[in-house]
């Protein structure tokens, strides 16, 4: 199981991006995160919902509607699109028919989307090899004012990237770290190495 996560934290290129998961979109959810017990996307869901937040979401990085699924199973009922690099990841979210739209895009530039969303959530994408803080501004651009946000970040990125800087400049209010282990007890002898993995849940809302 590390050979997956191993490749996916050395990612250093968008091209390296979608050979990872066109490869790996698959056996995805029942390899990787049922084998995991793949922590993240419930935790997530979890801290959107106690904060009220509503739709229309947009999920950020949705590779195959993990978070969202969890969204609906919390009993979230509103309208969610979701946005990624890999087709082939999307092609597996697509199969769930719980987005309303799935497009595929690079968020680390600006979206061309038509943004009002009254929520943003992010699961497992600003990670190790992934999506850095350059990405914050063109997310929030498609939030409408008061929008409630929570994205996870991985903690071995948070403070080696700059998420705290971007996170102080940004039109942003209420701002509360929420840290969480990323993987239950399966982890610990599928893959001991990253089974102790933690990410903070980034809750705030746009000013």
């Amino acid at each position: 199981m590390s050979g997956g996560l191993d490749n996916a934290y050395s990612i250093a290129s968008p091209a390296d991006c979608l050979r990872v998961y066109r490869d790996w979109a698959e056996s995805y959810d029942a390899g990787f995160a049922a084998g995991m017990d793949y922590l993240l996307p419930a935790h997530v869901a979890r801290a959107f919902l106690a904060a009220g937040g509503t739709g229309p979401v947009l999920d950020v990085g949705a590779g195959t509607g993990l978070l969202a699924e969890r969204l609906v199973g919390m009993g979230f009922g509103g309208v969610i699109d979701g946005v990624d690099l890999s087709p082939e990841m999307l092609g597996r979210a697509r199969e769930k028919a719980i987005y309303r739209d799935l497009v595929q895009a690079d968020v680390t530039a600006p979206l061309a989307l038509a943004g009002g969303y009254a929520g943003i959530v992010s699961s497992g994408t600003f990670t190790h090899g992934h999506v850095g803080p350059e990405a914050l501004p063109h997310i929030l651009a498609l939030a409408r004012r008061g929008a409630q946000v929570a994205i996870s970040v991985n903690t071995g990125v948070f403070a080696a990237q700059g998420f705290a800087a971007v996170l102080e400049a940004l039109p942003i209010e209420g701002l509360q770290l929420i840290e969480v282990e990323i993987y239950g007890q399966a982890a610990r002898s599928m893959d001991p190495a990253h089974a102790g993995d933690h990410a903070l849940v980034a809750l705030f809302r746009k000013a």
